[in-house]
């Protein structure tokens, strides 16, 4: 199976982006299935059912969320109606609504997504570790998923680091999301899952990870606010990475970062 995860759509620039390349690389890359995280889709903060509409329009078969799961007051009735859309699955039980993880028959595959939020340097939920581990006993890889993919929303990267070796062997691919910048690790961990500390954004580069530089820049060098952020509003690049499964196990067989747009190294998988 041909998938890829691409990170963080940033505001009106990352979903253009994503409209734009996203139809010919499903082409282009033969992909079975498209996973996004969406929790910026929305003016850089959140996600709305127009946002997500648009990212579904453009190819994503699922999208997930992160630590601004709802900071659009929207998304709370929107993620109930929405089976395809995950927020993170380790919320205090009966304090979010919708879910964090989700079955899904893709192309004739089984896909396991399960969305999880790191707790260094982030809002304290629930064990990530212990919700993971609780996923994967009950759908394990190879038997009832035929595909798994964790997202793992955190800020540290030996947060991340940690959960794609407790997953090793058992998901078919272990992403980071949430720093809004790829990292240069994309490999297959010893036991066959693929891994990479963070996926980057899908956003405009020429910001402060995705906002307009201005505000940052103000508040770093005075530690004053000047105004709210907003969302950098140039040509954005779109951030991802691309997996091949074996379709008997359904672990890696080949990972490979994405980059399409100004402002980074472009890369592009060859198929």
């Amino acid at each position: 199976m041909k998938l890829a995860f691409f990170g963080d759509v940033v505001g009106r620039s990352g979903r253009r982006a994503v409209t734009k390349h996203l139809p010919r690389l499903r082409e282009d890359l033969k992909l079975d299935a498209v996973v996004i995280n969406g929790e910026n889709a929305a003016g850089g903060f959140g996600i709305t059912e127009s946002t997500a509409g648009e990212l579904y329009d453009a190819g994503a078969d699922v999208i997930t969320l992160g630590n601004h799961s709802f900071d659009n007051a929207g998304a709370l009735s929107y993620i109930e109606r929405e089976p395809r859309l995950l927020r993170p699955v380790n919320y205090p039980e009966g304090t979010a609504p919708g879910k964090g993880s989700g079955l899904y028959e893709i192309g004739g595959f089984r896909l396991l997504v399960v969305n999880v939020l790191g707790r260094v340097f982030m809002d304290a939920l629930d064990d990530p570790f212990a919700a993971v581990n609780k996923e994967l006993d009950a759908c394990p890889l190879g038997e009832i998923a035929d595909v798994i993919i964790i997202d793992i929303h955190a800020e540290a990267t030996s947060e991340k680091n940690a959960m794609g070796h407790v997953c090793d062997g058992r998901a078919s691919l272990v992403v980071g999301t949430h720093q809004h910048v790829p990292t240069a690790d994309t490999r297959i961990l010893a036991g066959g899952t693929a891994y990479q500390s963070d996926a980057g954004m899908c956003g405009d580069y020429s910001g402060v990870i995705g906002m307009d530089k201005a505000e940052p820049i103000h508040r770093f060098t005075t530690r004053l606010r000047g105004g709210r952020f907003e969302v950098a509003s140039g040509e954005a690049t779109v951030c991802g990475v691309f997996v091949e499964t074996d379709n008997k196990t359904g672990l890696a067989i080949r990972a490979e970062p994405i980059r399409i747009g100004p402002g980074l190294m472009p890369h592009m998988p060859e198929v």
